[in-house]
């Protein structure tokens, strides 16, 4: 499927998205396409960026929840602007691949001023699951539904998905993508957030894998 087509661009998919508009996306990372999505049941707008023409069979995938505090802000607290990064330069790297980031993601899904408030209860002692918790929030509130929606519509029917969580590519399975695989990424261990990684990795049994 050629990404670029203008005729693909009002394109609906089922389940539960529908392709927006497209246009050229170049990137200090590389150039890739952009592909806005709307979903159906939240009238959340999440975005595509996509490297070449995948292929049929296996492609490299991200399947990334936004994060305004680390992406826009520089927040040290959490490690995902850098796994953003990572991922954007890997799949600019390779022949061909997608990144798919998912808004409504904010704070494992809780949104973001309660994500601040958990920060709050974080610097009075709380781990990152411990403050959501203690907020009446569920740890994580993701719905990965509509990364299986782009996918199909994308013609994308295996994948390699970049995560370090366990969890995040039996969520995807659950809702029927085929992850065939999956590659970590690499991360910057600091002062700021050790504390979050050893978490992520103690208790989400998260593959976390540091440089210092």
């Amino acid at each position: 499927m050629d990404m670029s087509d203008p005729k693909a661009q009002q394109h609906p998919s089922e389940p539960g998205v529908a392709r927006i508009a497209s246009s050229r996306m170049p990137t200090t990372y590389g150039a890739f396409t952009a592909i806005a999505y709307r979903e159906h049941a939240t009238g959340f707008e999440h975005i595509v960026l996509i490297k070449g023409n995948p292929p049929f069979g296996d492609v490299l995938v991200r399947v990334h929840s936004e994060c305004l505090t680390g992406e826009a802000f520089g927040s040290l607290r959490c490690d995902c602007a850098q796994q953003l990064e990572g991922s954007l330069r890997l799949i600019a790297a390779s022949d061909a691949g997608c990144l798919i980031y998912l808004r409504g993601h904010e704070g494992r899904g809780i949104g973001l001023a309660n994500k601040i408030a958990a920060y709050g209860l974080q610097d009075e002692g709380l781990d990152t699951l411990e403050a959501n918790v203690a907020l009446g929030l569920p740890a994580d509130a993701r719905d990965f539904a509509a990364s299986a929606g782009i996918l199909e519509d994308l013609g994308i029917d295996r994948v390699v998905l970049f995560t370090n969580s366990p969890q995040k590519a039996e969520a995807l399975r659950g809702c029927g993508v085929a992850v065939t695989a999956t590659r970590n990424l690499i991360v910057l261990e600091t002062a700021d957030n050790a504390a979050y990684l050893r978490v992520r990795e103690e208790q989400l049994s998260h593959i976390v894998t540091l440089t210092r």
